[in-house]
């Protein structure tokens, strides 16, 4: 349909002509309302008028309808963005999507746009912030009327008194898995500071089952993703008494900066040093050697994030478990 100014945007008047009902009979089939008996045949016959004309109900109406918005904003600290955060944007995107609710993600990273504008602009059904929220910025949000605000990492006054998704677990199957066969064991901790909140609690997982095994207390070095700066914690590594001979990496980038140093010095994985990472990036298969290492269920975080969300907005009982997140040691040649 076209005017003056160019296309027209379709409305239910324009689908209720085509299919000679109702404005109501189609904002009653297209909305699946319940409790409204209608003839499948007229049914059918809306819905092919309203794909015959490319019909879709505006955001405003649909948030007028429900009360509030379809949108969750979804903050992202100043992390990179690598290949397992953008797995978990995409799944929690298809998550919420199944609930109707639309996935917008902002990135703290400098110079974004400030926050209170983002949200204020905005103003979505829902918070979803992967790292601490402010608390005054959390009050400020409700102020508005935006019930729900959530953290995966860190507070926001949410009833959680643990993290959504806690990170010591990894740590813990990394230590598990090689305090098996390694009487020393040392933590390849990522030199972005920020990156601190993953890294401490997965490094606490590790300092934990070295406790229960009665194993010293790991020995830790900041690992840059740089081979030649990666030389010296390997250095420090087999000159430690008694030397180390399995590390725990913050993550798979790390600990293939830790096999490319162990390959400068003209070592090898798993015979001087036995090295596990994090996240099984593509690369980690391609590695020399191949990299061992913990595999984490993000189709599940994005599940239950979406879940909480949901049920928060739907005033149904929010459990205050964190998320289940089961894990996989995927073995390989280096550890």
């Amino acid at each position: 349909m076209t005017g003056k100014s160019g296309p027209r945007r379709v409305t239910s008047a324009d689908v209720a002509r085509e299919a000679k009902v109702s404005r109501a009979t189609v904002s009653y089939v297209l909305n699946d309302a319940a409790h409204q008996k209608i003839p499948e045949a007229t049914r059918q016959r809306v819905r092919e008028a309203a794909a015959r004309l490319g019909y879709a109900p505006s955001a405003a109406a649909r948030s007028l309808r429900r009360g509030r918005s379809d949108i969750v904003l979804g903050l992202l600290p100043d992390w990179p963005i690598e290949h397992v955060l953008g797995r978990l944007v995409q799944q929690l995107t298809d998550a919420l999507a199944q609930h109707e609710l639309t996935f917008l993600v902002h990135s703290a990273a400098h110079p974004a746009r400030p926050l209170r504008e983002v949200w204020r602009a905005l103003t979505p059904a829902a918070v979803l912030a992967l790292d601490a929220f402010p608390e005054a910025e959390a009050d400020a949000v409700r102020a508005a009327g935006i019930e729900v605000v959530m953290a995966v990492h860190g507070s926001a006054r949410s009833g959680h008194r643990s993290p959504l998704v806690p990170e010591e677990p990894i740590g813990a199957a990394q230590a598990r898995y090689l305090g098996r066969a390694h009487r020393r064991l040392g933590y390849a901790y990522p030199d972005l500071a920020r990156l601190g909140v993953l890294a401490r609690p997965r490094l606490d997982g590790v300092r934990k089952v070295c406790a229960e095994l009665g194993l010293p207390e790991p020995d830790v070095r900041t690992v840059p993703v740089d081979p030649d700066s990666a030389v010296e914690a390997v250095k420090a590594w087999l000159a430690a008494d008694p030397p180390v001979t399995g590390v725990c990496a913050f993550n798979d980038d790390v600990a293939m900066a830790v096999l490319a140093a162990l390959r400068w010095l003209g070592l090898r994985a798993p015979r001087d040093l036995a090295v596990i990472g994090v996240d099984d990036i593509r690369a980690a298969a391609l590695a020399r050697p191949p990299l061992t290492t913990i595999v984490r269920d993000t189709e599940a975080i994005a599940r239950g994030l979406a879940r909480r969300i949901v049920d928060t907005l739907d005033g149904a009982r929010v459990s205050a478990d964190p998320i289940e997140d089961p894990l996989l040691v995927l073995v390989r040649v280096s550890a």
